[in-house]
């Protein structure tokens, strides 16, 4: 769920309008670490269960997370 203001109600409702069991609510707004073009991202994963915030990292390291996360899930 890519937004720039109210980043996780947007992405919690996102989540709920779509029927996903998981979102990830990535601000993109500009700024100094802005996603859009930048080699690092800060996300937070929403599920039915709660929310999980990742720290700043690199974009290849957000997206080993996730497949963890997918692969884990998946048994």
């Amino acid at each position: 769920a890519a937004e720039t203001d109210d980043v996780l109600s947007h992405a919690r409702a996102k989540r709920q309008r779509k029927g996903c069991d998981w979102i990830i609510a990535n601000d993109v707004a500009d700024g100094e670490h802005s996603a859009m073009g930048g080699d690092t991202n800060a996300v937070t994963l929403i599920s039915a269960s709660g929310e999980e915030t990742w720290p700043r990292a690199s974009k290849t390291e957000i997206a080993r997370r996730l497949a963890e996360k997918i692969a884990a899930a998946l048994g």
